[in-house]
């Protein structure tokens, strides 16, 4: 490897009497196993499942010390691997990145060869860590939806709509000329939802407080969910004859209950969207829609750029709910 370092940095999750808090540390470097590289990291995100790790979510990390950090995008600087050269520039996102895997959040990971995204053009890195996961599963949703439902046929819902993916794609559907509701809990974030794009906000309890009917007067052609629970209910109940859903998220139960009705006598279609095992080709494909034909305009608007020793702050926040669009961290020297 070309780096004259013993150690770098990592922001590490540690326990002590059932307390976990986050440290930062100087972490020795590791031997290259085949198939693997090393990446200098140049920027992370933070993301929920991130925060959770923080937590010592169990669900989501197993054992602890543990570096969280399922983003990551920089430079190849030591490589196992045919498939990779020092110097090219990847992305690294979920797969078991910042769960079990030490993450993102260190000056250097050690990941297997076929996690890595290439690069694409017309984008920065930064710009590659806007999106991050939260991107990606966006995207994902999108590349989709827009395959059964098109702009004409109606509005598209996106639930969860401050948070990372909620936020990207209203943005991303709005570019595309889609009419796009926007569902929050916060009314006083109703002027950043319209500037992402969106052309009307729908109001957490508004939907929350829909009939408890089996089926309700179709109001969407589709939409993206990543929050589940009863607003996905309620928005599968109210969707219009053949129109389609994604559903990335569980944040507010993992729980359906309702009539197989919607189903059966409107055709809707309910997509489950796996951002962490997401084959690689449909990956690529949507990094360079990302990159090229779905990009806001409003990207770079919608984050803010912390450093590491900020990270425990912003979890904080994360878990809080305080949070809105996407949070970097930069780490380039």
């Amino acid at each position: 490897m070309t780096n004259n370092k013993s150690t770098f940095r990592a922001f590490r999750i540690e326990e002590e009497n059932g307390i976990y808090k986050g440290v930062i540390k100087d972490m020795p470097f590791e031997i290259l196993d085949n198939n693997e590289i090393l990446v200098k990291v140049h920027y992370s995100s933070l993301n929920y499942k991130d925060a959770l790790s923080a937590t010592g979510n169990k669900g989501v990390t197993r054992n602890y010390p543990h570096t969280p950090g399922i983003d990551a995008v920089g430079v190849v600087v030591d490589s196992r691997s045919d498939k990779w050269n020092k110097g090219e520039e990847v992305i690294v996102t979920s797969y078991d990145l910042g769960m079990n895997t030490d993450g993102g959040f260190a000056e250097y990971i050690k990941v297997p060869s076929d996690w890595a995204v290439k690069f694409p053009a017309n984008m920065t890195q930064k710009e590659a860590m806007i999106f991050g996961t939260a991107g990606l599963t966006a995207g994902m949703s999108i590349l989709r939806l827009t395959k059964l439902v098109k702009p004409e046929d109606g509005k598209i819902v996106v639930s969860g709509a401050t948070g990372g993916v909620g936020a990207l794609s209203v943005a991303i559907l709005a570019k595309l000329g889609y009419s796009v509701t926007a569902i929050t809990g916060k009314e006083f974030e109703r002027d950043y939802l319209l500037k992402l794009g969106a052309n009307e906000i729908l109001l957490r309890d508004d939907i929350l407080n829909f009939d408890k009917k089996p089926l309700l007067k179709p109001l969407f052609a589709g939409a993206v969910d990543t929050v589940g629970g009863e607003i996905l209910e309620n928005i599968i109940k109210a969707t219009k004859s053949m129109g389609a859903i994604t559903c990335c998220g569980n944040v507010a139960s993992p729980k359906l209950e309702l009539t197989v009705f919607p189903f059966i006598l409107r055709g809707i279609t309910l997509i489950g969207i796996d951002s962490q095992n997401y084959p690689m080709k449909f990956r690529s494909k949507v990094w360079e829609m990302l990159a090229n034909e779905w990009k806001p305009k409003q990207l770079l608007e919608a984050y803010i750029e912390i450093e590491i020793e900020e990270l425990q702050e912003k979890i904080d926040l994360m878990l809080q709910g305080k949070l809105k669009g996407r949070t970097i961290l930069k780490i380039l020297d």
